[in-house]
């Protein structure tokens, strides 16, 4: 196939780590910044030119759309879907995953375990916010936020009241989250590929830090899940609608906890620690993914159409030909006067 991968930089560990599955497995590659694109949008036409051309055929694309470039790299995505060139990982499942507390307001919704999460916006609601989540320490969050920027421990009230009123001033959405104790700077990551866990890793943070993230000097480790949390990772995934996704565990008294998901993980550190060929699981779902589709498309194009068409035909000549539509029921009369 014909893959495109949007990417900052084809230098990039997780970009190359994919080029170079993709060529292995006899794929044509190419790596493309999603801001050198210029979006055409016009009535029943959406193209996108790169470099002064027409954007080249691509079977399929894989987005790895950073923090940095969300709102245009979304709009890039967004614009290949409306030109119909299947995305791995769609616009509308990189944008819940994005948002923390979107994300997090869906996987309660669907009864997944989340660390409770408190919204404020204002200074006299910080005590009150504080009791939802069982006083402090606290976690303070930026909505939007990765490799755990954003992200910062409030030991007291005052200092939560402190940070929030910061934020607030510069016109920043924060969440404020339960500080799970038991946790001690460990949380475990798991790779979900086309519904299944491909990889996992566990996560220590270094002393004197809460973060695990290893952009801030976390330790990781290969670990084999225990299938509550594989679960876990999974449905959170499908509640996104992430074909590809990395997805951050708390352990915690009461099980699992899901913490975060991302949309576009790293994979240098999950492959150095489990020593599985993350990127591999990668191509050969993207395989996968785009011969379903095109059975799909197939069987719809060929049977479903065959089969309808002379149905439409057939009904249209009966409405054409018969005068007048036939007088409705009383019943059906009813119904359209009550709606009318």
């Amino acid at each position: 196939m014909r893959l495109l991968v949007l990417s900052r930089s084809p230098t990039l560990y997780s970009t190359s780590r994919l080029v170079l599955a993709a060529r292995a497995r006899g794929h044509e590659v190419t790596v493309a910044d999603p801001l050198d694109f210029h979006l055409v949008v016009s009535r029943g036409r959406p193209s996108m030119f790169l470099g002064g051309e027409l954007v080249p055929h691509a079977d399929l694309v894989l987005p790895r759309i950073g923090a940095s470039i969300t709102n245009y790299g979304l709009a890039v995505v967004r614009q290949f879907d409306m030109m119909g060139v299947p995305v791995l990982n769609t616009a509308v499942a990189i944008a819940r995953s994005r948002d923390k507390l979107r994300s997090i307001q869906l996987l309660t919704k669907k009864d997944i375990d989340v660390p409770t999460t408190v919204c404020a916006r204002t200074p006299d609601s910080v005590d009150l916010a504080l009791s939802f989540v069982g006083g402090t320490p606290a976690i303070v969050k930026l909505q939007q936020g990765a490799q755990g920027i954003g992200t910062m421990i409030a030991e007291t009230p005052q200092a939560v009241t402190s940070l929030l009123e910061t934020l607030w001033a510069m016109g920043q959405d924060i969440i404020l989250q339960e500080y799970i104790a038991e946790s001690k700077g460990r949380d475990y990551r798991a790779i979900v590929v086309g519904g299944r866990v491909v990889a996992a890793m566990q996560r220590q943070a270094k002393h004197g830090e809460f973060r695990s993230n290893l952009h801030r000097g976390g330790r990781a480790a290969s670990v084999t899940l225990e299938r509550a949390y594989r679960i876990a990772a999974i449905a959170a995934t499908r509640v996104m609608g992430l074909e590809v996704a990395g997805v951050d565990l708390l352990e915690s008294k009461s099980g699992p906890k899901i913490l975060e998901i991302n949309s576009s993980p790293g994979l240098e550190g999950i492959e150095r620690a489990s020593g599985i060929d993350v990127a591999g699981a990668i191509i050969a779902h993207a395989e996968r993914y785009l011969e379903h589709r095109s059975k799909r498309r197939a069987r719809r194009d060929a049977v479903i159409d065959d089969e309808r068409r002379p149905r439409r035909l057939k009904a249209k000549g009966k409405r054409g030909d018969t005068g007048p539509p036939a007088p409705r029921s009383r019943a059906r009369l009813a119904t359209a006067r009550s709606a009318d």
